[in-house]
C-alpha cells in the first residue's frame, strides 16, 4: 500500500464520514489539510473570522441532522473559534472543530502560536484532545464524530499538530469505515417508558418539557407525536428567557399548575428557576430522563428532596421520546382539556399587539417589522428563521415563525445570527432564509456578507437599529435609572450601505409603510441583502395575560 501523509488521512476520513463541506480560515498549521482535501473533494467554505466558521458548522448540524466540521488553524485562530463553542454546548449542537497545532516535536520549545489548544477548548466542548500519531489520526476523528452525535450532542475539539499532518503513514487501515462514525443510541427500557407513561396518563396536569435538542432535525415531529400518544403536552425549551421565553407566550401560567412534569433531556436549571415554587409547583413530581450520569445526579440534587422526583432514568432524548410513543397506553380521558388549555396559553399574545403602530417615522415598532416579515415567510413552505438575542430577537421570536428556526439558543450569546443563516442557504438553497438580529448583534459578523457574496448565498438580514446595545440599556433603566445609563449607546449606522460595499443589497427603512417593499426588493435582488428598520428603542416583551409587556432581563 502507498504511503499517505496524515492530512490525507485525515481528508479521507472525513469523506468517509459523509463531510461535504468545511467551514474554515486558513492559517499555516492547516495548510496540509487544504492541500488533502482537492484528492478528496471536500468544499471548504472560506470565511472571515474563524468565530463564523464556528457558527456555521453548529448551524449546519441543527438543520441537516449531520455534524458540523469547522477547521481552523492554531494559536490566535484557534482562539478566535473557542468561543463560538459555547453557543453550541448549550444548544447541544454536535460539530467538531479540528485545529492546526504546533509540532509535537517542538513543544515547550517555544514554537510559533505553541498554546496548550486541548486545555483551552475544553470547558466548551463534550472533550477535547491532540491528535498523537498520523496513523490514529482517522480513528481520532472518528471517536470526535462519534462523541459529538452521542448522548447528549454537542462540540467536540480536536488539534493537529502539524508534523502529524505531514508523516507519512501506510494507507492500510489508516481510514475508519463509514460505520466507525454512527453513535450508539441509549435506549429507555421498556418497562421504564411503560412507567413513564402510566405516570402521563394519572396525572391530570402533566407536561413534558425537552431541550434544544428536540428544537432540530426530527424534533419537532417526535414532539407533536409524543403529545398526540400521549395527550400530555410537550415543549422545548431553548431559550435563555426560560420561563419567560417571549416564543412561549403565557407558558409560566401552566407550568405553575403542572402536577408532573416529565424532564426529556431538559435540567431544572435557571430557564425553569431549579422547579422552585412559585415557578413550579411545590407539590408537582418530577420524572428524569437525560442520557448523561452526571446531567442526571445533578438533576437530582437540585430537585430536592428526593420524593419529589418519581423516576428517573438514563436515556437519549429523541430515542427515549420514540419508545414512549410506541409504548403509550390509550389516552386517559380528560386529557384534551388540559392540553388545549396549555396550548391557549403559548399561543397567547395580548391583542393589544395587533393594533401597535409605529410612533413616528424612525423608530418602527418591533411588531410592525415581525408582521411584515410574517408574510414574506408565509410564502416559503420550506422557510428558515433565525434569530439573535437581545430585545429586538425576542420581539421577533415572539411574533414570527416558520417552519424551521434557528436561534442563540440557553447560552444568550449573540453574534451568530449572520453564520448561521449562511449556513442554512446552503442547507438549503431553495428556502427563503431571513435572520432577524439587532444592530449590535450586527456588528460581529458584518464581513461575513463577503462570505456569503463569495458563496452566492442570497440570504436576508433585517436588522432591528435603534443604536443601541438595548439589552443591557434597559438592565441599567430598570436597576440604575435613567441618569446612570453608559457604555450602550452605538451610532445609527448605514449597515445597509456597508452591505452594499461588500457586494449585497441593501436597504435603508424609516417608515413601516416602506418595510414590505423593501424586503420584496430584497428578495428580489438574489443577491445577500440587509434591510437596515430604524426601530424604536424598547424593551423586550414579557407575555402575560393579565399585561401587554413588561421588561425582561437582557441575555448576552
Amino acid at each position: 500500500m502507498p504511503l499517505i501523509r496524515g492530512a490525507d488521512v485525515l481528508a479521507a476520513a472525513l469523506a468517509s464520514a459523509g463531510v461535504g463541506h468545511i467551514f474554515s480560515l486558513s492559517g499555516n498549521h492547516i495548510m496540509p489539510v487544504y492541500d488533502a482535501a482537492l484528492d478528496a473533494r471536500l468544499n471548504i467554505v472560506h470565511v472571515r473570522h474563524e468565530g463564523a466558521a464556528v457558527h456555521m458548522a453548529d448551524a449546519w448540524a441543527r438543520i441537516t441532522g449531520e455534524v458540523g466540521i469547522a477547521l481552523l488553524t492554531g494559536g490566535p485562530g484557534h482562539a478566535n473559534g473557542v468561543g463560538a463553542l459555547y453557543t453550541a454546548l448549550a444548544s447541544e449542537s454536535p460539530l467538531v472543530m479540528l485545529s492546526g497545532h504546533a509540532p509535537l516535536s517542538e513543544i515547550g520549545y517555544g514554537s510559533f502560536q505553541e498554546l496548550r489548544q486541548a486545555d483551552m477548548a475544553a470547558p466548551a466542548v463534550k472533550a477535547s484532545w491532540t491528535a498523537g500519531s498520523a496513523a490514529a489520526l482517522g480513528q481520532d476523528l472518528a471517536r470526535a464524530i462519534r462523541t459529538a452525535k452521542s448522548g447528549r450532542p454537542g462540540p467536540v475539539h480536536l488539534s493537529l499538530p502539524m508534523d502529524v499532518l505531514e508523516a507519512k503513514v501506510d494507507a492500510a487501515g489508516a481510514i475508519p469505515a463509514p460505520d466507525a462514525f454512527g453513535a450508539a443510541t441509549l435506549m429507555l427500557g421498556e418497562h421504564t417508558a411503560d412507567a413513564v407513561n402510566a405516570l402521563l396518563r394519572d396525572a391530570q396536569r402533566p407536561l413534558v418539557l425537552t431541550g434544544p435538542v428536540m428544537a432540530n432535525g426530527r424534533g419537532p415531529m417526535l414532539q407533536e407525536k409524543l403529545a398526540a400518544a400521549t395527550g400530555a403536552p410537550v415543549l422545548c425549551m431553548e431559550s435563555p428567557r426560560g420561563v419567560n421565553d417571549p416564543c412561549l407566550g403565557a407558558f409560566a401560567e401552566v407550568l405553575a399548575q403542572a402536577d408532573l412534569i416529565v424532564l426529556l433531556g431538559k435540567q431544572p436549571d435557571f430557564t425553569l428557576r431549579f422547579c422552585r415554587p412559585p415557578a413550579v409547583d411545590a407539590g408537582c413530581r418530577f420524572v428524569i430522563i437525560d442520557p448523561e450520569p452526571d446531567a442526571l445526579r445533578r438533576a437530582l440534587k437540585v430537585l430536592e428532596p428526593a420524593q419529589r422526583v418519581v423516576l428517573a432514568a438514563i436515556g437519549e432524548p429523541r430515542a427515549a421520546a420514540q419508545r414512549l410513543i410506541e409504548r403509550a397506553p390509550q389516552r386517559r380521558s380528560g386529557a384534551q382539556a388540559w392540553a388545549d388549555e396549555v396550548q391557549s396559553a403559548v399561543r397567547f399574545r395580548p391583542a393589544e399587539w395587533e393594533k401597535l403602530k409605529s410612533p413616528a417615522a424612525g423608530s418602527l415598532h418591533p411588531v410592525e417589522v415581525g408582521r411584515a416579515v410574517q408574510k414574506i415567510l408565509d410564502r416559503s413552505p420550506d422557510a428558515v428563521l433565525v434569530v439573535d438575542g437581545g430585545e429586538f430577537g425576542q420581539w421577533s421570536q415572539a411574533c414570527v415563525s416558520a417552519p424551521t428556526r434557528i436561534i442563540n439558543g440557553p447560552g444568550g450569546s449573540i453574534g451568530s445570527a449572520i453564520p448561521f443563516a449562511l449556513a442554512a442557504k446552503m442547507a438549503r438553497p431553495d428556502a427563503t432564509v431571513i435572520a432577524m438580529l439587532g444592530d449590535g448583534t450586527f456588528g460581529f459578523h458584518l464581513a461575513e456578507f463577503d462570505t456569503a457574496v463569495r458563496s452566492h448565498l442570497p440570504i436576508v438580514a433585517v436588522v432591528g437599529n435603534d443604536a443601541c446595545w438595548n439589552a443591557e440599556h434597559q438592565i441599567q433603566l430598570r436597576t440604575y435609572g435613567k441618569a446612570r445609563t453608559t457604555g450602550c449607546e452605538l451610532l445609527p449606522t448605514r449597515y445597509d450601505q456597508a452591505v452594499a460595499g461588500l457586494g449585497g443589497h441593501g436597504e435603508m427603512v424609516t417608515q413601516a409603510a416602506e418595510l414590505p417593499a423593501a424586503l420584496e426588493r430584497a428578495l428580489a435582488s438574489g443577491k445577500p441583502s440587509c434591510v437596515n428598520a430604524m426601530i424604536a428603542r424598547l424593551p423586550a416583551p414579557v407575555v402575560a395575560r393579565a399585561a401587554v409587556s413588561r421588561p425582561a432581563g437582557g441575555a448576552h
